[in-house]
């Protein structure tokens, strides 16, 4: 019997309290049949379910001694700085990465690392790590998040589709644009930027003021200065910003035997890896409000060149390695989580200069106060004096 079918406890007492009524009403001969069958149905043993059948009940006995702790307050305290470092992901991401974060974070006095919780770290399992999230009651302070473009004749060469999720070979993005335009699309505003590499989740933002040919390719310049390792594939939605004669010619310059892809039109799906990352990398972050001045962009780069590391070098992330239907329904498999950084290192795909620059800013960066900084940079965008003026005299000047 497959796994998923088997019978709880609980299943198993409660068919047998139907049964024994009928059992003891049997013969000798029928009460042998309806011991084969309970057999089969149950998977328990003859024998036991002879035994459970003449007990005088078939209730759950209540356990006589309680298990104690296997983990106690500096665990739980060790976890909990891991997981404010890494903002607060799922237990499945961070528990792979529980003992080097920590070992990380020990050589920035954030905690405490003995032996003893260091063997501790390693042994936890993921559900008992997830337990513990529970009682910690750590709040996140998110902010809250919430929610096309027309083909035009240069797309029609172009092959449509979504990158296949086997993929393994770093270089392949997933490429979109995310609207800061606030209630009203009309005017001058800041955009971002974001690729998402597929095999190993590395992803890059950049805001542009605008989306002309001019702010499209300073933004892409930005990405290609600072990226470790080449572009192989650009795969964006079907924008008239992506796919015009200048976009076009720009990467066949600067971009060396890169292939082109898009998505099929009204597919978001086709984007899916970056259109979850314009949700907990953009969207979380900056909301929906208008941002349409220079110096909010320039505040915005700012900010994404520090995610940038963050999310990079210290965020685990998942990737999925398998798909499989079982009785009717999709059942998928990921890998264990590790970081984009360690990913891309283990794919043999960085130089010498790019492994060691990105491992001199690994050692050298706290993660727990890059976060804070992270948090204090976005309060200081808010606080900027033309943002929300900005976005009421727009919005009051098309009303009236």
């Amino acid at each position: 019997m497959p796994v998923e079918d088997e019978m709880t406890i609980n299943e198993r007492r409660k068919y047998l309290k139907r049964m024994r009524e009928r059992y003891w009403g049997s013969d000798r001969k029928r009460r042998g049949e309806m011991l084969s069958e309970m057999e089969a149905v149950t998977g328990l043993h003859r024998k036991s379910l002879v035994r459970l059948i003449r007990g005088a009940t078939l209730e759950r006995k209540l356990r006589r001694r309680v298990r104690g702790r296997s983990y106690g307050p500096e665990v739980e305290d060790a976890i909990r700085v891991v997981w404010e470092s890494l903002d607060y992901v799922c237990a499945e991401r961070m528990t792979p990465a529980l003992v080097p974060i920590a070992r990380h974070l020990e050589r920035f006095g954030e905690l405490v690392l003995t032996a003893d919780l260091e063997t501790q770290l390693a042994r936890i399992s993921r559900s008992t790590v997830q337990r513990l999230m529970g009682k910690l009651s750590q709040y996140s302070p998110r902010l809250p998040r919430r929610g096309p473009e027309r083909a035009n004749r240069l797309t029609r060469t172009i092959p449509m589709g979504r990158l296949p999720w086997e993929t393994s070979e770093p270089g392949h993005f997933e490429v979109d644009l995310v609207h800061h335009c606030g209630a009203v699309a009309a005017g001058e505003y800041v955009h971002t930027l974001q690729m998402v590499d597929v095999a190993t989740g590395w992803s890059e933002r950049v805001a542009v003021l605008g989306r002309n040919q001019q702010a499209m390719k300073a933004g892409f310049r930005r990405i290609l200065k600072r990226l470790p390792f080449p572009i192989l594939q650009l795969h964006p939605d079907n924008g008239s910003e992506f796919f015009n004669d200048h976009m076009i010619r720009f990467w066949g310059e600067h971009i060396v035997g890169l292939k082109l892809s898009r998505s099929r039109p009204y597919r978001k799906n086709d984007n899916r890896i970056v259109e979850q990352k314009n949700d907990t990398l953009v969207r979380a972050y900056l909301g929906y409000d208008r941002m349409d001045t220079a110096a909010q962009c320039e505040a915005l780069n700012t900010l994404y060149d520090q995610m940038w590391t963050y999310y990079n070098l210290f965020q685990p992330v998942l990737h999925l390695v398998g798909k499989a239907v079982v009785d009717g329904r999709l059942k998928r498999r990921w890998d264990r989580a590790s970081s984009p950084y360690d990913r891309v290192l283990d794919s043999g795909v960085l130089g010498s200069r790019q492994q060691a620059q990105l491992a001199k800013r690994y050692s050298q960066t706290n993660p727990r106060r890059l976060r804070r900084q992270i948090y204090q940079k976005l309060e200081q965008m808010w606080e900027h004096p033309d943002h929300q003026a900005n976005n009421r005299q727009l919005v009051g000047a098309l009303a009236s």
